[in-house]
C-alpha cells in the first residue's frame, strides 16, 4: 500500500505530526510518502510571521499536485487548525481537486486528516469535519480513530482526541 502524507506547516507542529504519522505508517509496513501543498503566501509575509526558518526547511519537501494524488492508495491530510477550519493553502489545494473528482480518481481509497492548534479548545474537531466533507465528495473511506485506541479514555492528563480524528493529540 502506498501513503501519501499530504500537508502544510506554518511554524513545524504540522511536520513534527506528519513525522509522527509517517514512523506510524512505515512501522505498519506500508510505504509512505511526504509531500506539501503549495504555498500561497509572499515571502515577506512568511517572514513578518516568525516562520522564515522552518519554511526553507520545508520547501525543500516536494509540492504535489492534485493529479498525483490519484497515484497513492491512501492520503493522510495534515493542517493546522485557522479559525476551527482548515489552513487556507490546503482549501486552495483541495478547491484545485476538482479534475481528479469528476474522474473519481480518488474513490475507493483511505484518507484521514491530522491537525493542530494553539490551544487544547481550537477547533481540532470541527476542522477535522470540514476536511471529512471533501474527502467524502471524492468518495474516500475515511479511517479515524476507534474508541478501543486507550489513548482517548484516558482521564488521568489533559489530552485531545476523538473518534472523528485520524490523528490529534492522543497518546498510547
Amino acid at each position: 500500500m502506498r501513503v501519501f502524507i499530504v500537508y502544510y506547516s506554518l511554524y513545524g507542529h504540522i511536520h513534527q505530526m506528519a513525522q509522527a504519522v509517517l514512523s506510524g505508517v512505515k512501522e505498519a509496513g506500508y510505504t509512505a510518502e511526504l509531500f506539501r501543498v503549495p504555498e500561497t503566501l509572499p515571502d515577506e509575509v512568511i517572514e513578518k510571521m516568525g516562520a522564515t526558518g522552518f519554511q526553507k526547511e520545508f520547501r525543500k519537501l516536494p509540492v504535489i499536485t492534485p493529479a498525483e494524488l490519484a497515484q497513492a492508495d491512501a492520503v493522510i491530510f495534515g493542517t493546522p487548525t485557522r479559525f476551527g477550519n482548515m489552513i487556507g493553502q490546503m482549501r486552495q489545494f483541495l478547491d484545485a481537486t476538482g479534475g481528479i473528482w469528476s474522474q473519481g480518481a480518488l474513490a475507493g481509497k483511505v484518507g484521514s486528516v491530522f491537525t493542530s492548534s494553539g490551544t487544547q479548545h481550537g477547533g481540532q474537531e470541527s476542522t477535522i469535519l470540514s476536511m471529512h466533507i471533501t474527502l467524502l465528495h471524492h468518495g474516500m473511506i475515511i479511517a479515524g480513530l476507534p474508541y478501543i485506541f486507550a489513548g482517548q479514555t484516558t482521564m488521568n492528563e489533559i489530552t485531545g482526541c476523538s473518534p472523528l480524528w485520524g490523528i490529534h493529540h492522543c497518546r498510547n
